[in-house]
């Protein structure tokens, strides 16, 4: 599968975390926004510095976050993804939300491959939909 992910659905696979997204180790061309880097590590200190995880927990999740972020093929943030960004969705979306939304739209544009976009948040899920995306991961109530 070839798909885009968000932070929630990779985070919550390297925590360990309930509900992980099974699907997550059918991916054979992972890609992401740079903003996903980002978010990784930010959420791991966040994590670190509550005392949530101990140095070492730490130590070893960011050793695992680059492990599993190695093979991803990443999509800049360009002016052209943040022009695009400013414009309107079909849900009321975020800002990162936004930015990973449209990350995957030039990605599938550039390479003319269709992605599955992999996220936990329902309203990138809904946003994705409406623009085509098959989605995984998120729960429509």
């Amino acid at each position: 599968m070839i798909a885009y992910i968000d932070s929630s659905v990779l985070m919550r696979v390297l925590l360990g975390q309930p509900s992980a997204l099974a699907e997550f180790r059918r991916i054979e061309r992972p890609v992401a926004s740079k903003l996903l880097k980002v978010e990784g590590l930010r959420t791991l200190d966040r994590l670190r510095v509550r005392s949530l995880l101990s140095e070492l927990e730490y130590v070893k999740a960011v050793q695992e976050f680059r492990d599993a972020t190695d093979a991803v093929e990443w999509v800049e943030i360009t002016d052209l993804v943040l022009d695009r960004v400013c414009g309107s969705f079909a849900v009321g979306l975020g800002t990162l939300d936004a930015i990973h939304l449209v990350s995957a739209l030039v990605w599938q544009e550039k390479t003319k491959m269709r992605l599955t976009l992999l996220t936990h948040d329902v309203l990138l899920g809904r946003a994705a939909r409406a623009l085509g995306f098959p989605v995984l991961g998120c729960i429509e109530d």
